[in-house]
Protein backbone atom coordinates (compact mmCIF):
# COMPACT_ATOMS: atom_id res chain seq x y z
CA UNK A 1 0.00 0.00 0.00
CA UNK A 2 0.95 3.34 -0.94
CA UNK A 3 1.79 5.76 1.74
CA UNK A 4 2.80 9.60 2.21
CA UNK A 5 4.19 10.96 5.29
CA UNK A 6 5.10 14.67 5.83
CA UNK A 7 7.45 15.76 8.24
CA UNK A 8 9.30 18.83 9.19
CA UNK A 9 6.91 21.51 9.15
CA UNK A 10 6.77 24.32 12.44
CA UNK A 11 6.70 27.23 13.60
CA UNK A 12 9.14 30.13 11.79
CA UNK A 13 9.69 33.89 11.65
CA UNK A 14 9.08 35.69 8.30
CA UNK A 15 12.64 35.48 6.26
CA UNK A 16 13.38 32.23 7.91
CA UNK A 17 13.36 28.80 5.93
CA UNK A 18 11.98 25.37 5.98
CA UNK A 19 13.00 22.07 4.92
CA UNK A 20 9.89 19.53 4.46
CA UNK A 21 10.40 15.91 3.47
CA UNK A 22 7.97 13.50 2.30
CA UNK A 23 8.57 9.90 2.19
CA UNK A 24 7.14 7.58 0.20
CA UNK A 25 6.14 3.72 1.27
CA UNK A 26 6.40 2.20 -1.61
CA UNK A 27 6.69 4.06 -4.96
CA UNK A 28 4.97 2.30 -7.99
CA UNK A 29 7.20 3.19 -11.04
CA UNK A 30 3.79 4.55 -12.98
CA UNK A 31 3.87 7.21 -10.12
CA UNK A 32 5.74 9.39 -11.64
CA UNK A 33 5.02 13.18 -10.39
CA UNK A 34 5.53 14.04 -7.27
CA UNK A 35 3.64 17.58 -5.86
CA UNK A 36 3.22 19.92 -3.12
CA UNK A 37 0.21 21.33 -2.03
CA UNK A 38 -1.28 23.65 0.66
CA UNK A 39 -4.23 25.02 2.82
CA UNK A 40 -4.44 27.70 4.58
CA UNK A 41 -7.48 28.24 7.05
CA UNK A 42 -10.58 29.17 5.34
CA UNK A 43 -9.26 29.01 1.52
CA UNK A 44 -9.04 25.96 -0.80
CA UNK A 45 -6.53 23.50 -1.54
CA UNK A 46 -3.49 25.17 -3.91
CA UNK A 47 -0.80 23.72 -6.04
CA UNK A 48 2.37 24.48 -4.46
CA UNK A 49 5.01 22.85 -6.80
CA UNK A 50 5.52 19.69 -8.85
CA UNK A 51 8.23 17.57 -9.94
CA UNK A 52 7.91 15.00 -13.13
CA UNK A 53 10.41 11.56 -13.34
CA UNK A 54 11.54 13.63 -16.50
CA UNK A 55 13.10 16.16 -13.87
CA UNK A 56 11.12 19.00 -14.79
CA UNK A 57 9.87 21.70 -12.23
CA UNK A 58 6.99 23.98 -12.05
CA UNK A 59 6.26 26.39 -9.07
CA UNK A 60 3.06 28.40 -8.65
CA UNK A 61 4.00 31.99 -8.70
CA UNK A 62 3.50 33.05 -5.03
CA UNK A 63 6.54 30.54 -4.28
CA UNK A 64 8.32 30.55 -7.35
CA UNK A 65 12.14 31.96 -6.42
CA UNK A 66 11.44 31.10 -2.85
CA UNK A 67 10.93 27.71 -2.62
CA UNK A 68 12.58 24.74 -4.09
CA UNK A 69 11.20 20.73 -4.96
CA UNK A 70 13.55 18.42 -5.01
CA UNK A 71 13.50 14.30 -5.15
CA UNK A 72 15.46 10.81 -4.49
CA UNK A 73 14.22 8.13 -6.18
CA UNK A 74 16.71 5.83 -4.68
CA UNK A 75 15.34 7.02 -1.30
CA UNK A 76 11.38 7.66 -2.33
CA UNK A 77 11.94 11.32 -0.94
CA UNK A 78 10.41 14.41 -2.03
CA UNK A 79 11.60 17.36 -0.30
CA UNK A 80 10.26 21.54 -0.33
CA UNK A 81 13.15 23.99 0.70
CA UNK A 82 11.21 26.86 1.65
CA UNK A 83 13.30 30.14 2.21
CA UNK A 84 12.25 33.61 2.74
CA UNK A 85 8.95 32.52 4.68
CA UNK A 86 5.79 35.04 4.63
CA UNK A 87 3.26 35.11 6.90
CA UNK A 88 0.76 34.39 3.64
CA UNK A 89 2.73 30.71 3.52
CA UNK A 90 1.27 29.44 6.59
CA UNK A 91 -1.05 26.36 6.31
CA UNK A 92 -1.13 22.58 6.22
CA UNK A 93 1.18 21.49 3.28
CA UNK A 94 0.77 18.21 1.47
CA UNK A 95 2.74 15.64 -0.40
CA UNK A 96 1.09 14.40 -3.62
CA UNK A 97 1.85 11.62 -5.63
CA UNK A 98 -0.26 10.57 -8.82
CA UNK A 99 0.49 8.68 -12.00
CA UNK A 100 -1.78 5.45 -13.82
CA UNK A 101 -1.82 3.73 -10.88
CA UNK A 102 -3.68 5.91 -9.09
CA UNK A 103 -3.53 9.30 -7.03
CA UNK A 104 -2.03 9.34 -3.39
CA UNK A 105 -2.21 12.24 -0.80
CA UNK A 106 0.00 12.33 2.94
CA UNK A 107 -1.50 13.48 6.22
CA UNK A 108 0.01 16.77 5.66
CA UNK A 109 1.72 18.95 8.25
CA UNK A 110 1.73 22.50 9.60
CA UNK A 111 3.68 25.57 8.75
CA UNK A 112 3.40 28.90 10.68
CA UNK A 113 4.79 31.83 9.81
CA UNK A 114 4.84 34.55 12.53
CA UNK A 115 5.53 38.13 11.80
Amino acid sequence: QVQLVESGGGLVQAGGSLRLSCAVSVRPPSINTMGWYRQAPGKQREWVATSTSGGSTNYAHPVKGRFTISRDNAKNMVYLQMNNLKPEDTAVYYCRGWGTSGDYWGQGTQVTVSS
